[in-house]
């Protein structure tokens, strides 16, 4: 595993499946790669383009948290629903994990080296990008769903457990910034 992603993700241990963590870490340094962004970039450049110059939450900051809301959620889900609503804890976590790696592509930098959405991301938002990343790194079509449908792309198709999680955590960590009221 690149030391580079290790130091990004250490949620990635929280993946019990060997091979799958192995795989999620791949897709992760293929993006790193192919991006016009470095490691130390994602800790700085705010998670969003959608609220302005003056949000100050970092992209690893908002996709951290995401891990963790949906991993907490899971646990939670998977102690009062049991065998009635099981969550499968890898492919949540692997999925929370790849949920944005698309945006690596989506981005790139202006003159003034400001993070801008770049022309392949006009056309191809993250959910497509990062599920063809998953899938060159032989990343499983449940993870690959995840990643597919946690943002609006998703609302027209019928999502997995696991998917209403990472969707749902995404959101809750990101509208309150985009239209919270300010009393």
């Amino acid at each position: 595993m690149n030391e580079q992603v290790k130091k990004l993700w250490p949620e990635l241990d929280w993946i019990k499946d060997k091979t799958l963590r192995e795989k999620t870490a791949k897709t992760w340094e293929i993006a790193l790669e192919r991006s016009v962004l470095k490691p130390e970039d994602l800790e700085k450049i705010p998670f969003t383009l959608l609220c302005g110059p003056e949000l100050k939450v970092s992209f690893m900051s908002h996709k951290r948290c995401v891990v963790h809301v949906a991993k907490a959620s899971g646990e939670k889900m998977n102690e009062f629903f049991g065998d009635d609503l099981p969550v499968n804890m890898d492919v949540l976590i692997s999925g929370a994990i790849l949920a944005d790696v698309g945006k690596l592509l989506e981005y790139e930098l202006d003159d003034a080296k400001k993070v801008v959405q770049g022309k392949y991301g006009q056309y191809l938002r993250h959910p497509f990008s990062g599920v063809s990343l998953a899938e060159e790194c032989g990343i499983p079509p449940e993870v690959c769903h995840i990643i597919a449908a946690h943002a609006h792309e998703g609302d027209l198709v019928k999502r997995t457990t696991e998917a209403y999680i990472v969707h749902h955590a995404d959101f809750m960590t990101f509208l309150p910034f985009k239209s919270r009221l300010i009393i």
